[in-house]
Protein backbone atom coordinates (compact mmCIF):
# COMPACT_ATOMS: atom_id res chain seq x y z
CA UNK A 1 0.00 0.00 0.00
CA UNK A 2 1.40 3.42 -1.32
CA UNK A 3 2.00 6.10 1.78
CA UNK A 4 2.93 9.54 1.95
CA UNK A 5 3.82 11.83 4.33
CA UNK A 6 2.95 15.46 3.15
CA UNK A 7 3.15 18.99 3.62
CA UNK A 8 0.02 20.74 2.34
CA UNK A 9 0.34 24.86 1.91
CA UNK A 10 -2.79 26.72 3.25
CA UNK A 11 -3.27 30.04 3.71
CA UNK A 12 -1.57 29.71 7.21
CA UNK A 13 1.37 27.90 6.63
CA UNK A 14 2.14 24.23 5.36
CA UNK A 15 0.22 21.28 7.45
CA UNK A 16 1.53 17.85 7.48
CA UNK A 17 -0.33 15.05 6.87
CA UNK A 18 -0.84 11.59 5.69
CA UNK A 19 -2.03 9.85 2.11
CA UNK A 20 -2.51 6.21 1.85
CA UNK A 21 -4.00 5.10 -1.47
CA UNK A 22 -3.66 1.57 -3.89
CA UNK A 23 -1.42 1.09 -6.71
CA UNK A 24 -2.58 2.01 -10.25
CA UNK A 25 -5.57 4.99 -10.48
CA UNK A 26 -6.77 7.09 -10.22
CA UNK A 27 -8.83 6.72 -7.43
CA UNK A 28 -11.83 8.85 -5.44
CA UNK A 29 -10.47 11.14 -2.89
CA UNK A 30 -11.52 11.01 1.04
CA UNK A 31 -10.63 13.63 3.40
CA UNK A 32 -10.37 11.99 6.67
CA UNK A 33 -10.41 14.34 10.04
CA UNK A 34 -8.91 12.72 12.98
CA UNK A 35 -10.52 12.78 16.28
CA UNK A 36 -9.25 15.19 19.15
CA UNK A 37 -5.93 13.02 19.59
CA UNK A 38 -4.95 13.71 16.30
CA UNK A 39 -2.64 12.24 13.47
CA UNK A 40 -1.08 8.93 14.97
CA UNK A 41 -0.51 5.60 14.09
CA UNK A 42 -4.22 4.37 14.87
CA UNK A 43 -5.33 7.21 12.04
CA UNK A 44 -2.82 5.97 9.33
CA UNK A 45 -4.17 2.53 10.00
CA UNK A 46 -7.72 3.26 9.64
CA UNK A 47 -6.68 5.25 6.47
CA UNK A 48 -4.65 2.23 4.94
CA UNK A 49 -7.66 0.23 5.25
CA UNK A 50 -9.25 1.94 3.35
CA UNK A 51 -7.42 2.94 0.47
CA UNK A 52 -7.04 -0.84 0.21
CA UNK A 53 -10.86 -0.55 -0.58
CA UNK A 54 -10.10 1.77 -3.79
CA UNK A 55 -9.15 5.06 -2.07
CA UNK A 56 -6.94 8.02 -2.38
CA UNK A 57 -7.27 9.10 1.61
CA UNK A 58 -5.53 12.12 3.17
CA UNK A 59 -4.85 12.09 7.22
CA UNK A 60 -4.10 16.37 8.10
CA UNK A 61 -2.56 17.22 11.52
CA UNK A 62 -5.96 19.41 13.00
CA UNK A 63 -3.17 21.06 14.75
CA UNK A 64 -0.10 21.75 12.47
CA UNK A 65 -0.15 25.71 13.90
CA UNK A 66 0.87 24.29 16.57
CA UNK A 67 3.97 21.88 15.35
CA UNK A 68 3.71 18.65 13.70
CA UNK A 69 1.88 16.08 14.47
CA UNK A 70 1.26 14.44 17.57
CA UNK A 71 1.21 17.65 18.55
CA UNK A 72 1.21 16.46 22.45
CA UNK A 73 2.57 13.73 23.73
CA UNK A 74 0.34 10.73 23.55
CA UNK A 75 0.54 7.27 25.21
CA UNK A 76 0.57 3.74 22.97
CA UNK A 77 -3.09 3.29 24.78
CA UNK A 78 -5.31 6.22 26.16
CA UNK A 79 -7.01 4.84 28.98
CA UNK A 80 -9.69 6.25 31.60
CA UNK A 81 -6.61 7.45 33.73
CA UNK A 82 -4.31 9.60 31.10
CA UNK A 83 -7.65 10.64 29.05
CA UNK A 84 -8.34 13.65 31.44
CA UNK A 85 -5.17 15.36 31.19
CA UNK A 86 -4.40 14.44 27.55
CA UNK A 87 -7.64 16.33 26.78
CA UNK A 88 -6.80 19.42 29.28
CA UNK A 89 -3.90 20.12 27.40
CA UNK A 90 -5.37 19.25 23.91
CA UNK A 91 -8.40 21.65 25.16
CA UNK A 92 -6.53 24.93 24.11
CA UNK A 93 -5.50 23.22 20.61
CA UNK A 94 -9.28 22.56 19.86
CA UNK A 95 -10.80 25.69 21.11
CA UNK A 96 -8.19 27.57 18.50
CA UNK A 97 -9.49 25.33 15.53
CA UNK A 98 -11.80 28.01 15.00
CA UNK A 99 -14.67 27.62 12.43
CA UNK A 100 -13.25 30.26 9.98
CA UNK A 101 -9.52 27.80 10.18
CA UNK A 102 -11.58 25.12 9.77
CA UNK A 103 -12.79 26.14 6.37
CA UNK A 104 -9.37 27.47 5.02
CA UNK A 105 -8.16 24.57 5.86
CA UNK A 106 -10.81 22.48 4.20
CA UNK A 107 -10.52 24.76 1.13
CA UNK A 108 -6.79 23.69 1.13
CA UNK A 109 -7.25 19.68 1.65
CA UNK A 110 -9.12 19.93 -0.86
CA UNK A 111 -7.58 21.79 -3.30
CA UNK A 112 -4.57 19.86 -2.83
CA UNK A 113 -6.56 16.52 -3.31
CA UNK A 114 -7.85 17.57 -6.46
CA UNK A 115 -4.03 18.29 -8.08
CA UNK A 116 -2.91 14.88 -7.28
CA UNK A 117 -2.19 12.63 -10.00
CA UNK A 118 -3.64 9.77 -7.85
CA UNK A 119 -6.74 11.45 -7.55
CA UNK A 120 -9.93 10.77 -9.83
CA UNK A 121 -11.55 13.90 -11.09
CA UNK A 122 -14.67 13.69 -9.28
CA UNK A 123 -16.51 14.05 -5.98
CA UNK A 124 -14.61 13.55 -2.58
CA UNK A 125 -16.04 12.46 0.54
CA UNK A 126 -15.04 14.16 4.20
CA UNK A 127 -15.55 11.77 7.27
CA UNK A 128 -14.59 12.76 10.62
CA UNK A 129 -13.95 11.08 13.97
CA UNK A 130 -14.99 12.50 17.57
CA UNK A 131 -14.26 16.76 16.71
CA UNK A 132 -13.96 15.67 13.42
CA UNK A 133 -17.55 14.30 12.36
CA UNK A 134 -18.24 18.34 12.78
CA UNK A 135 -15.17 19.42 10.43
CA UNK A 136 -16.68 16.80 7.90
CA UNK A 137 -20.16 18.75 7.74
CA UNK A 138 -18.58 21.92 7.66
CA UNK A 139 -16.45 21.13 4.47
CA UNK A 140 -19.70 19.34 3.34
CA UNK A 141 -21.48 22.56 3.72
CA UNK A 142 -19.13 24.55 2.41
CA UNK A 143 -18.53 22.78 -0.70
CA UNK A 144 -21.39 21.03 -1.90
CA UNK A 145 -20.11 20.86 -5.55
CA UNK A 146 -17.46 19.10 -4.16
CA UNK A 147 -18.28 16.71 -1.11
CA UNK A 148 -20.98 14.02 -2.64
CA UNK A 149 -20.91 11.83 0.60
CA UNK A 150 -19.77 12.70 4.48
CA UNK A 151 -19.84 10.47 7.44
CA UNK A 152 -19.24 11.01 11.47
CA UNK A 153 -18.50 8.72 14.04
CA UNK A 154 -18.69 9.20 18.15
CA UNK A 155 -19.45 12.79 16.77
CA UNK A 156 -19.07 16.20 19.08
CA UNK A 157 -20.83 19.36 18.96
CA UNK A 158 -23.27 18.89 16.26
CA UNK A 159 -26.05 20.52 17.77
CA UNK A 160 -24.87 23.81 19.64
CA UNK A 161 -26.27 27.31 20.59
CA UNK A 162 -23.94 28.91 18.39
CA UNK A 163 -24.96 30.38 15.49
CA UNK A 164 -22.43 28.40 13.63
CA UNK A 165 -23.46 25.03 15.11
CA UNK A 166 -23.05 22.34 12.34
CA UNK A 167 -26.86 21.42 12.35
CA UNK A 168 -28.00 25.26 11.11
CA UNK A 169 -25.22 24.19 8.04
CA UNK A 170 -27.40 20.98 6.68
CA UNK A 171 -30.06 23.24 4.09
CA UNK A 172 -26.35 23.48 1.80
CA UNK A 173 -25.26 20.57 2.46
CA UNK A 174 -25.98 17.86 -0.91
CA UNK A 175 -23.35 14.95 0.02
CA UNK A 176 -25.01 11.51 1.36
CA UNK A 177 -24.74 11.78 5.34
CA UNK A 178 -24.22 8.62 8.01
CA UNK A 179 -23.60 9.72 11.44
CA UNK A 180 -22.76 6.71 13.99
CA UNK A 181 -23.38 7.88 17.72
CA UNK A 182 -22.07 6.49 20.96
CA UNK A 183 -25.17 5.93 23.70
CA UNK A 184 -24.58 8.93 25.11
CA UNK A 185 -22.85 11.16 22.45
CA UNK A 186 -26.13 13.12 22.04
CA UNK A 187 -29.59 13.26 23.78
CA UNK A 188 -32.05 12.41 22.24
CA UNK A 189 -33.75 16.32 21.99
CA UNK A 190 -30.36 17.10 19.99
CA UNK A 191 -30.92 14.24 17.76
CA UNK A 192 -34.33 14.83 16.74
CA UNK A 193 -33.03 18.57 15.92
CA UNK A 194 -30.02 17.10 14.07
CA UNK A 195 -32.45 14.50 12.18
CA UNK A 196 -35.25 17.09 11.79
CA UNK A 197 -32.61 19.91 10.20
CA UNK A 198 -31.96 16.68 7.80
CA UNK A 199 -35.06 15.52 6.80
CA UNK A 200 -35.85 19.84 6.32
CA UNK A 201 -33.29 20.12 4.22
CA UNK A 202 -33.74 16.93 1.75
CA UNK A 203 -30.58 15.37 2.56
CA UNK A 204 -30.15 11.82 2.37
CA UNK A 205 -29.44 10.31 5.72
CA UNK A 206 -28.98 8.13 8.40
CA UNK A 207 -28.47 8.61 11.89
CA UNK A 208 -27.75 5.38 14.19
CA UNK A 209 -27.13 5.20 17.95
CA UNK A 210 -24.62 1.97 18.32
CA UNK A 211 -25.07 -0.50 20.56
CA UNK A 212 -23.43 -0.78 23.50
CA UNK A 213 -21.05 1.67 23.16
CA UNK A 214 -19.02 4.80 24.97
CA UNK A 215 -17.29 7.84 22.60
CA UNK A 216 -14.67 7.17 21.21
CA UNK A 217 -15.76 3.51 20.31
CA UNK A 218 -13.86 3.08 16.49
CA UNK A 219 -10.43 4.21 18.50
CA UNK A 220 -8.42 0.74 18.83
CA UNK A 221 -5.18 3.20 20.82
CA UNK A 222 -8.41 4.07 23.80
CA UNK A 223 -10.07 2.32 26.21
CA UNK A 224 -13.37 3.10 24.24
CA UNK A 225 -12.37 0.93 21.86
CA UNK A 226 -15.22 -1.56 20.76
CA UNK A 227 -14.46 -4.08 17.76
CA UNK A 228 -18.15 -4.98 16.76
CA UNK A 229 -19.04 -1.01 17.04
CA UNK A 230 -16.14 -0.57 14.70
CA UNK A 231 -17.10 -3.41 12.17
CA UNK A 232 -20.40 -2.11 12.26
CA UNK A 233 -18.50 1.57 11.31
CA UNK A 234 -17.17 0.06 8.43
CA UNK A 235 -20.65 -1.67 7.09
CA UNK A 236 -22.42 1.84 6.77
CA UNK A 237 -19.08 3.69 5.59
CA UNK A 238 -18.02 1.76 2.64
CA UNK A 239 -21.64 1.36 0.93
CA UNK A 240 -21.84 4.91 1.57
CA UNK A 241 -18.85 5.90 0.29
CA UNK A 242 -19.19 3.06 -3.15
CA UNK A 243 -22.81 4.76 -3.93
CA UNK A 244 -21.61 8.04 -3.44
CA UNK A 245 -18.28 8.40 -4.74
CA UNK A 246 -18.08 5.39 -7.49
CA UNK A 247 -21.30 5.44 -8.86
CA UNK A 248 -20.92 9.16 -9.26
CA UNK A 249 -17.45 9.16 -10.79
CA UNK A 250 -18.55 6.18 -13.12
CA UNK A 251 -21.25 8.80 -14.51
CA UNK A 252 -19.43 11.82 -14.48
Amino acid sequence: MPTKTLLIPTPDGEADAFAAFPDGGPHPAVLLYPDAFGLRAELEDKARELAGHGYYVLVPNLFYRHGPAPVVELPERIDQDSRPALIARLMPLIEAHTTERALRDADAYLRFLAEQAEVKPGPAAAIGYCMGAALALRTAAAHPDRVASAAGFHPAGLVTDKPDSPHLLVPTIAARVHLGLAVNDMTPEAIGVLTGAFDDAGVQHTTEVYPDTVHGFTMSDTAAFNPDALRRHWDRLLPLLRGALVAESAGA
